[in-house]
């Protein structure tokens, strides 16, 4: 207790990292009361008559995702996922247009490029969503909108798109102000903010009569295991050795030493599942403009929502994996700077070696990461309330590991250079993006 204590005013002391963390409370507060805000012209006592009926399914986890804006008929309602969705398109762009190649090799000034068409086709994706978004509300509650004029349509899906953009800007503030990781702080905020809800649930309901609390102590230990799964999954590591030719510069020597690339098991983090999702969302999407059906894309728990789920994700996982780790980069690094592979040629069969390494580590890891993204179907068909059920597993529980890693390390990584102790008394937290996949030269 004294350490903790100690460490909360170690990391008050330093005045960037003081500053940072305000910043970030500041507009996850922004964030937070803004997803209170509703849309004008609508009747919120109809609108929350109809939102228990529609709490599950594909909705209920697009409300997750959302903080519960989506429910709300928000001026955040349709959150983040605009923005991803954007991501994805530009990255296939980056994959199959040879304008965005060039953009993606240009380092610092195509990064601001792709940033800007980014920016420019989450406004497009937005303006198509949002009247789809509000036909599927109108669906569900028919009195929750007291006008329905062309120029209310209008006002509102503009509305919608410009809360999107604030949405995106504060995650960008967070990433260069604040804490960093800003788009996926702002969901897992969303996320963690439907939690004690889901926990009260579940309780009721296990105390109700349904299993006692003997079961709810049984599935808080198996959440528990699945929570150091995640752990496991995001820090896992397969470390290549890396050896430096000696250099000899008047009475020093320089190199002669020993490294490692640390490839991750899931070099991807949750970016495979959060693609996934947004493409599962769409055809929900589509059903709520045309008022018709979503069949399987409907029922988030049913066997073949979560198989084309899994496969989606194995998919993505090898995709973002290939555009995260560039083995021709390594390899043309290593020899440069005078390293290279026990065993191993430098140049072309540097590459393949780490090719190969990476498509069999990355096989279980995808694997893997598809088995705790559907297990809120199968902790919903064992009793689970749906709602808790979202946190036992899945892209709720990967996200909220990843970004607590991940914000956990960059304190920590403050309160090294600043010469205090780090937040454990032995070794250091690895976050998603601790390891860099890049090789340095040892001295």
């Amino acid at each position: 207790m004294k350490r903790f204590i100690d460490t909360l005013r170690n990391i008050w002391t330093i005045d960037e990292l003081k500053q940072r963390i305000l910043l970030t409370l500041g507009m996850i507060l922004i964030y937070r009361l803004g997803s209170y805000v509703v849309l004008p012209g609508v009747n919120v006592d109809a609108l929350n008559d109809a939102k228990s009926a529609d709490a599950g399914g594909i909705v209920g986890l697009i409300n997750m995702f959302a903080g519960g804006a989506f429910l709300r008929a928000s001026i955040f309602g349709l959150g983040i996922m605009p923005y991803i969705t954007a991501s994805i398109i530009i990255q296939l762009l980056g994959m199959a247009v040879p304008y965005f190649q060039k953009m993606q090799r240009e380092g610092e000034s195509g990064r601001k490029k792709i940033n800007q068409y980014t920016r420019f086709l989450t406004i497009a994706v937005t303006a198509v969503q949002a009247p789809g978004y509000i036909a599927s509300i109108k669906q569900s509650a028919p009195n929750a909108f007291t006008d329905l004029s062309t120029f209310w349509w209008i006002q509102s899906i503009f509305i919608l798109i410009t809360g999107t953009m604030f949405v995106m800007w504060l995650g960008e503030r967070i990433t260069d102000k604040g804490l960093g990781n800003g788009i996926s702080l702002i969901i897992m905020i969303g996320i963690i903010s439907r939690l004690p809800f889901a926990f009260l649930s579940e309780v009721k309901s296990r105390t109700t009569g349904n299993g006692g609390l003997i079961i709810f102590l049984i599935e808080i230990v198996i959440l528990l295991l699945v929570i150091v799964g995640s752990i496991l999954l995001v820090q896992g590591t397969r470390r290549i050795p890396v050896q430096f030719a000696k250099k000899i510069v008047g009475n020093k020597q320089y190199g002669g030493v020993r490294q490692y690339i640390p490839l991750k098991v899931n070099a991807a983090g949750v970016m495979p599942i959060i693609f996934a999702q947004a493409i599962m969302f769409i055809p929900s999407a589509i059903s709520g403009f045309s008022g018709g059906g979503a069949g399987v894309f409907q029922d988030r728990y049913g066997f073949w929502y979560n198989l084309i789920f899994s496969v989606m994700i194995i998919l993505f996982t090898y995709f973002y994996t290939a555009i995260m780790v560039n083995p021709n980069q390594l390899a043309d690094d290593m020899k440069r700077n005078g390293g290279f592979i026990p065993g191993v040629k430098p140049g072309k069969k540097t590459a393949e070696f780490i090719d190969q390494v990476m498509s069999r580590i990355t096989l279980p890891g995808s694997i893997f990461l598809a088995a705790v993204a559907i297990m809120p179907a199968f902790a919903q068909k064992m009793g689970i309330t749906s709602a808790f059920a979202d946190f036992y597993g899945g892209t709720s529980l990967l996200i909220l590991v990843g970004v607590v890693l991940d914000t956990l390390q960059q304190i920590e990584t403050y309160l090294l250079n600043r010469h205090y102790d780090g937040l454990m008394k032995s070794g250091r937290i690895k976050g998603r993006g601790a390891n860099a996949m890049m090789v340095q030269q040892g001295s």
